[in-house]
C-alpha cells in the first residue's frame, strides 16, 4: 500500500512538473470575509508563498549545507517542513497522523511540489470550511503506543508557526550558501515586481 501511494504521490508531482504550475508562485487573492478558516487559509498561503520563493533555485549543494556540524542540513530541514505540512493537512482532512515516512527516495524537486501542493490543499479546504469547523480539525497523534490529539489552536502555534520558523531558516541557509533569494519578491503583497 506504501508503494502504491508513494507511487501515485511521484506520477502526481511528476504530471505538474511537466506544467510547471506549482502553486504560490504569488499570493493567491485574498478571500471576501474574515472568518476564522479564511484567516488561517490566509497563514497556510503566506506559508506557501514564502516556501515557494525560499526553495525556488536551490541546488543540489545547497540541499548538502548546514551551519555547522550539530545542524540539519538544508534538506533535513526541507523534510522536517514537509512533516509539518502534513500535520496541517491531515488536521484539515481529519485524519490521524501515523508517523509513517513517504518521501524516502523522493527527488527534491518531487518533494517541493508535494509541500506546496499540500499547502494549496489544506488552504482550499479551510477557505470552503464552515466558521465553526475549526474546533473540528484538530492534530492527532496515532502511535502504536497509543492516541493523542490537540485542539486546532495547537495548529496555529505549532505546525504552522514551527514551519513558517523553518523557512526562515530555509532563507538563511541558502545565503550563506552563497544563493540567496530573489530581490523582486514582496512578501508583504504577495507578489513578484516584473
Amino acid at each position: 500500500m506504501k508503494k502504491i501511494f508513494t507511487l501515485s504521490i511521484l506520477l502526481m508531482s511528476g504530471s505538474l512538473h511537466a506544467q510547471d504550475q506549482l502553486p504560490y508562485y504569488e499570493i493567491p487573492d485574498y478571500p471576501d470575509s474574515y472568518t476564522a478558516p479564511n484567516v488561517v487559509a490566509r497563514m497556510v498561503d503566506g506559508l506557501g508563498f514564502r516556501y515557494y520563493w525560499a526553495t525556488q533555485g536551490l541546488t543540489e549543494e545547497n540541499l548538502k549545507y548546514k551551519p555547522s556540524e550539530e545542524a540539519r542540513t538544508l534538506d533535513e530541514t526541507l523534510n522536517h517542513i514537509l512533516g509539518l505540512v502534513d500535520v496541517v493537512l491531515n488536521s484539515v482532512k481529519e485524519q490521524p497522523n501515523t508517523g509513517g515516512n513517504l518521501i524516502d527516495g523522493l527527488s527534491f524537486k518531487d518533494k517541493r511540489a508535494l509541500t506546496l501542493n499540500k499547502l494549496k490543499e489544506a488552504s482550499d479546504i479551510l477557505k470552503n470550511s464552515d466558521p465553526e469547523k475549526l474546533e473540528d480539525y484538530k492534530i492527532i497523534f496515532q502511535r502504536s503506543s497509543g492516541s493523542s490529539d490537540f485542539p486546532f489552536w495547537n495548529q496555529i502555534n505549532g505546525p504552522i508557526s514551527d514551519a513558517l520558523w523553518h523557512v526562515g531558516q530555509v532563507v538563511t541557509f541558502r545565503r550563506s550558501a552563497g544563493n540567496p533569494i530573489t530581490s523582486n519578491v514582496s512578501f508583504l503583497a504577495g507578489k513578484v515586481r516584473k
